[in-house]
C-alpha cells in the first residue's frame, strides 16, 4: 500500500518522504546534530552526514509505494516549513513485529505534542488497514525526551516496555536500548 498523506488535527501535515526536502533536512541536522544523532544513531559526524542523509532520503522515497516501510516528512500547515520526520521502518528486533517506529522533530517544534500527534495519526491509519500489527519502539536508555514520548505513546496505545535491554549494533558497537511494543488491532 502506498504511503498516504495524513492530516493531523494540530498544526502539521504528514507527506510521504521525498528527496526534494533534503536541503530542509540538512538545515535541521545542522541546527541540532546531537538530536539528529539520537534519532539516527548511525549518522557520522559533520560533512559525512550529508551523504548518509541523502542516501536515506532516496531509499525512503523509493519505498513509499510499497508496504515494507512508510516514512513521512512533517510540515507546518501554516507556512509549509519542515518540522521533522516520522515513520514505520523495517529494522526489527523481533520476528513477530511488523514495523519499528522512528521520529525526529526540529528543536523549535519540540514539546508541542507534534511527535505524539503524528504517531497517533499513523497508528490510526495502520489500525484501519490491517487486522493487527506489532510495532517496536527502541530508545537509548539515556534519551530522556525519547523515553518520555515513548511512555506517552505506550500509555495511549496500551504498549509496554520489554524487561531488560536489546542490543543494537551502531558503528561496530553494541549499544543497549529499551524496547517498547505496541500491538495495534483493527479499531484500536
Amino acid at each position: 500500500m502506498d504511503t498516504p498523506v495524513l492530516e493531523i488535527e494540530s498544526h502539521v501535515i504528514l507527506r510521504p518522504i521525498s528527496r526534494r526536502i533534503l536541503p530542509e533536512v540538512m538545515e535541521s541536522y545542522y541546527e541540532d546534530p546531537e538530536a539528529a544523532k539520537a534519532a539516527l544513531p548511525w549518522l557520522k559526524e559533520g560533512d559525512k552526514a550529508r551523504g548518509q542523509i541523502a542516501d536515506l532520503m532516496i531509499d525512503l522515497e523509493m519505498h513509499r509505494e510499497g508496504d515494507s516501510i512508510h516514512f513521512w516528512a512533517i510540515h507546518s500547515t501554516e507556512d509549509n516549513s519542515f518540522v521533522g520526520l516520522v515513520g514505520l521502518g523495517d529494522e526489527l528486533q523481533l520476528a513477530a513485529s511488523a514495523y519499528n517506529l522512528g521520529y525526529w522533530v526540529r528543536r523549535d517544534w519540540r514539546k508541542k505534542g507534534i511527535a505524539s500527534a503524528c504517531v497517533d495519526a499513523i497508528f490510526k491509519w495502520q489500525s484501519e488497514r490491517t487486522e493487527q500489527s506489532l510495532i517496536e519502539i527502541t530508545v537509548h536508555p539515556h534519551n530522556e525526551a525519547g523515553l518520555a514520548v515513548c511512555k506517552s505513546i505506550c500509555k495511549r496505545w496500551r504498549g509496554f516496555a520489554v524487561e531488560g535491554f536489546v542490543p543494537i549494533e551502531i558503528d561496530d558497537r553494541t549499544i543497549p536500548h529499551v524496547l517498547h511494543l505496541v500491538q495495534l488491532n483493527r479499531g484500536d
